[in-house]
C-alpha cells in the first residue's frame, strides 16, 4: 500500500496503520491546542466590543467550522486517503440529511408564519 504525504492525517507515519499502533500524542495534544484556542477566540469575539457587532455571527460560524476541521483531523483522522473513503461519504450523507431537515424546518415554519391568519382575526372568528 503506497501512501502519499497528502493522504495521511497529521502526524501520522507511512507504515503507522500496517502496524496497527495509535497515531500519537502530539498529534492529539496539537488538536487539543486548536480545539482550545480556537474555543477561546470564539468566547473573546462574543464578548469584545473591537469587533463589528452583525460581523460577530459571521465571525463565530467561521470559527466554529474551523473547531469541527480541527476535530475531523485530528482526533477522527477523517483524512482524503483510499482508505478513508466510506468514512468521508458517511460524513457528507451526514451532512446533507441535516441541511435537508434544518432547512426543511425553515421553510416549512415561514411558509406557516406567511399563511397564518393575524392574531385579532383569529379572535373575531372565534365569537
Amino acid at each position: 500500500m503506497t501512501d502519499t504525504l497528502q493522504d495521511r492525517a497529521p502526524g501520522e507515519t507511512p507504515g503507522e496503520k500496517e502496524e496497527g499502533r495509535s497515531s500519537g500524542l502530539l498529534v492529539y495534544t496539537v488538536g487539543l491546542l486548536g480545539a482550545v484556542i480556537l474555543t477561546a477566540t470564539s468566547f473573546w469575539a462574543a464578548n469584545t466590543p473591537l469587533l463589528w457587532g452583525p460581523g460577530v455571527a459571521l465571525g463565530l460560524a467561521v470559527l466554529a467550522i474551523a473547531q469541527m476541521g480541527v476535530h475531523l483531523v485530528f482526533f477522527l483522522h477523517i483524512t482524503t486517503g483510499p482508505d478513508n473513503t466510506n468514512n468521508v461519504l458517511a460524513l457528507a450523507f451526514g451532512i446533507l440529511i441535516v441541511s435537508l431537515v434544518v432547512i426543511g424546518s425553515l421553510w416549512i415554519m415561514a411558509n406557516l408564519n406567511e399563511n397564518m391568519m393575524p392574531p385579532a382575526e383569529l379572535m373575531r372568528m372565534q365569537r
